[in-house]
């Protein structure tokens, strides 16, 4: 499993600004968790989703791809950040 971060800088108000997902060795989103600049999450894995966020179809590109989109800052994480992100998703779509 490799686990990523990506800022993402825009002005767009219904898009997330902070997406984390959880990747298997092929690059597949197993999970995801995505954040707006209001602080709402939304989460995504092959069972349940909030709001309107969903798995990639598609294997993600490279970090250095990724990285190479202006708008976007890619980081690998540790497992122990995105499981932190993934229950406060969690937790805050079950109290809304």
């Amino acid at each position: 499993m490799r686990y990523l971060k990506v800022l993402w800088r825009h002005d767009l108000p219904d898009e997330p600004v902070e997406l984390y997902s959880e990747l298997d060795d092929a690059g597949y989103e197993i999970r995801k968790v995505e954040i707006y600049r209001d602080g709402r999450r939304d989460f995504a894995d092959d069972e349940s989703s909030s709001g309107v966020t969903t798995l990639g179809e598609g294997p993600l590109p490279s970090l250095e791809e990724i990285a190479a989109q202006e708008e976007f800052s890619p980081s690998l994480i540790e497992s122990a950040q995105f499981e932190n992100e993934w229950r406060q998703a969690v937790v805050d779509s079950s109290n809304s």
